[in-house]
């Protein structure tokens, strides 16, 4: 659309976004009110984490979209629960058409509970642990622009974070898959210059209380 910087979409209400909500309502609503908020709360931290795994090879739209069937599938993420799953949870999973039926995650998500219930034994908190590689303002490049997003599907702390986590046990947490989890979590701030909630996530952040 003319007088629309590039990566960006001007919606009905006329506002400019990220256009990788596509215009799609349900979409936009994850924009606008999650993706980039920070997040301390440590069941959402483990599912945001285990969800992009389940994305791996999809769009995070697929996975959106069945968002509260995983959630009813995983016990609501609480990962002292998960963490408890058997055969019998898998077998579950598998027969469950509501969810991404890929034995590989799903024992990845189950075994991920685990680890997570070690983390928070040692840090007290997932939050502690993840908001503990939010990246420093030095990395962070000067301007976030389209040309400068697509440039950059993961980052050096995504890099460090990732073997981290793999050195931990996890699973399915390569570096892409981390960054993309820490842009939704608020680690980092990703919204395009000129997108309507850009400066609203800025000032979030600048108010967060680290954890």
């Amino acid at each position: 659309m003319d007088g629309v910087a590039e990566g960006l979409m001007r919606g009905e209400d006329g506002l400019d976004r990220c256009f990788w909500h596509g215009g799609l309502e349900d979409y936009r609503r994850y924009h606008d009110a999650e993706w980039g908020t920070p997040v301390t709360d440590d069941v959402r931290l483990f599912e945001k984490i285990c969800l992009e795994g389940f994305q791996s090879g999809l769009s995070w739209l697929t996975i959106l979209r069945k968002r509260e069937n995983f959630r009813a599938a995983f016990a609501g993420f609480n990962f002292h629960q998960v963490a408890h799953f058997g055969d019998e949870d898998i077998a579950r999973c598998l027969a469950d058409a509501g969810i991404i039926r890929h034995r590989g995650k799903i024992v990845s998500t189950i075994n991920n509970a685990r680890r997570a219930v070690d983390l928070k034994g040692e840090f007290g908190s997932l939050a502690r642990y993840f908001w503990g590689f939010e990246p420093d303002v030095s990395e962070r490049p000067p301007r976030m622009d389209y040309a400068t997003l697509k440039a950059n599907p993961t980052s050096p702390t995504s890099i460090r974070l990732s073997k981290d986590l793999k050195k931990r046990g996890w699973t399915f947490v390569g570096p892409t898959t981390v960054y993309a989890f820490m842009q939704a979590m608020g680690l980092v701030n990703d919204h395009i210059e000129g997108c309507c909630c850009r400066e609203r996530i800025e000032d979030l952040r600048a108010k967060f209380v680290r954890p």
